[in-house]
């Protein structure tokens, strides 16, 4: 007969009203970054919609590219641009690609060139002038994105960085970018998926117009 299978968890610690406390706390933070955001300064989220907006008017292309909860991101915000925000508006396909969704691709940069190189052979690859390349990092020193974004400003990309409260190391590299005032990885993250939907949002109406009655 097999034995069964062990875990390493410590004995029941559950209880209702501290679990409540922590979801509130959550909550309470999670507005609480967002209302900062909310009443600072929007014009560098503005102007990053009317860059992208136009340089598919261009018949240019956006790429993202980031890791872990970023790379979730990526292929959320690329595939809102792909195929639609919501419901309410249909309209033609916006050029998006993630650049953290190849297995193939990814392992085999990862294996033959190092993990730090990984985004950089799709940009090598995908990238060409007056394209975007997005890069999300909560903490701003993800060296693989970095690495990326500066490809992308050597071949002539827009160069946009999703970031957390700090430049970290891309500042140099980075024509836009869009800071959020936190330093708690789950914050930003919150953060960064309301502000990608934003974007999203702002790009389809600077192409395809306002709904009526704004």
């Amino acid at each position: 007969m097999e034995e069964s299978i062990k875990t390493s968890f410590p004995s029941p610690a559950f209880n209702a009203t501290k679990s409540l406390a922590r979801a509130k706390t959550a909550l309470d933070a999670s507005i609480d970054t967002k209302t900062t955001i909310r009443n600072g300064d929007l014009e560098p989220l503005i102007a990053v919609s009317h860059v992208i907006a136009d340089a598919m008017r261009k018949g240019r292309k956006l790429l993202l590219c980031g890791n872990g909860g970023s790379a979730a991101d990526c292929q959320h915000l690329a595939t809102e641009m792909v195929v639609r925000l919501t419901a309410k508006r249909n309209r033609s396909a916006l050029p998006a690609i993630a650049l953290t969704t190849d297995t193939s691709t990814l392992t085999a940069a990862s294996n033959d060139f190092g993990f730090e190189q990984v985004f950089v052979r799709q940009v090598e690859a995908l990238g060409q002038p007056e394209d975007v390349l997005i890069g999300i990092s909560t903490s701003g020193t993800s060296s693989n994105v970095l690495r990326a974004l500066e490809k992308a400003r050597d071949l002539g990309l827009v160069t946009i960085g999703f970031l957390g409260s700090h430049l970290g190391t891309m500042k140099s590299v980075l024509d836009y970018a869009i800071l959020i005032p936190s330093v708690e990885t789950d914050r930003i993250q919150e953060a960064h998926i309301t502000m990608g939907h934003i974007l999203v949002d702002l790009v389809e109406c600077d192409l395809f117009g306002y709904p009526t009655g704004e």
